[in-house]
This record gives C-alpha cells, structure tokens and sequence, in this order.
C-alpha cells in the first residue's frame, strides 16, 4: 500500500515511519495490499494525536487516537484500524450469495419441512413479455402453529353417589352409557370402571 505522512506541529521521524510500516503489514494481511493509507500525526498542548485512514478496494478505515506520547497513540490507531478490519472481513465474508433461480416454466415449489402445515396459494407470473402466465405454487407458513384448546365439561353422571357393590357399578356404568364410572364399594373405596376398547371393563382401585 502507498503510505502517505502529514506532520502538524510535529516532525514524523523513522522510529514512527516504521512503527506505521510494521502496523501496516498486519492490516494489508486481512484487507489485501492494493489501496492507501494517510497518516496524520499531529500535536496540541501535551496532546498527541495520531489519525490514520486507509482506502481499500471496498471499505474506507479511519482511527483517531489521543495519548501523550505520539508512538502509543499511533500504536492505538493502527490496532483500532486492524480490529475494523477484521470486522469487515467478517461481515463480509458472512454474506452468502444465492444463484438465481431458472424458472423456465411450469410449476415452481418451496421447500418447506414436513413438520409443518402449508397453505398454497397460486400467484401467475410472467417468464418474459408476450409469453403466457405460468402458475407459481407458493408456501406460507403461519406464525404460531394453532392449538387446540381444551374442552372440558362438568359431569356427575359418572359417579355413584351411594356405596355399591362391583356388579352394582358394572350395571349402572351400562345403563347410564358410562365408559368411565367413579363409586365406592360398602368399605368406603374409592373406586374407577373403565370401558377398554376392546368392550372389557377395567376395575381401577384408587389409593
């Protein structure tokens, strides 16, 4: 890279020519070595400022620093325009390009996963001026999946009210079309028919 010097109320030596070259080497190594770089070292009171810009082929790094030395605010300079390369480096090496699609006709699909529902919906496109509309599927996914709440309803016609034997309870569960019927036995037990799907009922003792 070509290396330009400004001094402003301060000379720029060779110590600090070569602290910028050394700092340079590590930025062209992440931003490549076609560009410039400005560097303005200048001094105010018992301030010394060091700024340094560099042009690269897509990116434009400035840093400016302030210390009372000149050689740790140009050394704070250049490490802020390393770290912003980096950055860019990253960002634009994050970026993915997608090739565009060959629509030649006929009928063009998402993917979508099959976990999850989809509403299709034909949109009619043009491939090009003149030519007929060809039919698109496209996929819309919905923002929350749906849940079905619970239904639940109030009953006491699945429970005894009287103590009763278990032939009692199999033929009050019969007769009040019950799959499941909560009673308690003369002892004072707690206990739940149900009806298996194979039509056998299921004596159920509750602890």
């Amino acid at each position: 890279m070509d290396v330009e010097y400004t001094g402003r109320q301060t000379t720029i030596t060779k110590k600090l020519k070569v602290q910028t070259e050394e700092g340079i080497t590590a930025i062209t190594k992440i931003v490549g070595t076609s560009g410039s770089v400005h560097v303005i070292l200048s001094k105010d009171k018992y301030r010394m400022i060091a700024e340094v810009t560099v042009h690269t082929k897509h990116h434009k790094l400035v840093a400016r620093c302030e210390a009372t030395e000149m050689e740790v605010a140009l050394h704070d300079a250049l490490a802020k325009i390393e770290q912003q390369a980096i950055r860019h480096k990253k960002k634009f090496g994050t970026i993915k390009r997608h090739p565009k699609s060959d629509v030649k006709g006929g009928t063009t699909e998402v993917a979508a996963p099959a976990a999850r529902k989809t509403a299709t919906l034909k949109v009619a496109t043009k491939t090009s001026v003149g030519r007929k509309a060809v039919p698109m599927l496209v996929h819309s996914f919905p923002s929350h999946s749906p849940l079905s709440e619970p239904h639940v309803v109030r009953s006491t016609d699945g429970v005894a009210l009287r103590p009763m034997s278990l032939e009692e309870a199999v033929k009050e569960a019969a007769f009040r079309d019950r799959d499941v019927f909560v009673f308690r036995n003369h002892g004072g037990q707690a206990m739940v028919l149900y009806r298996k799907r194979d039509g056998k009922m299921e004596l159920i003792e509750v602890p």
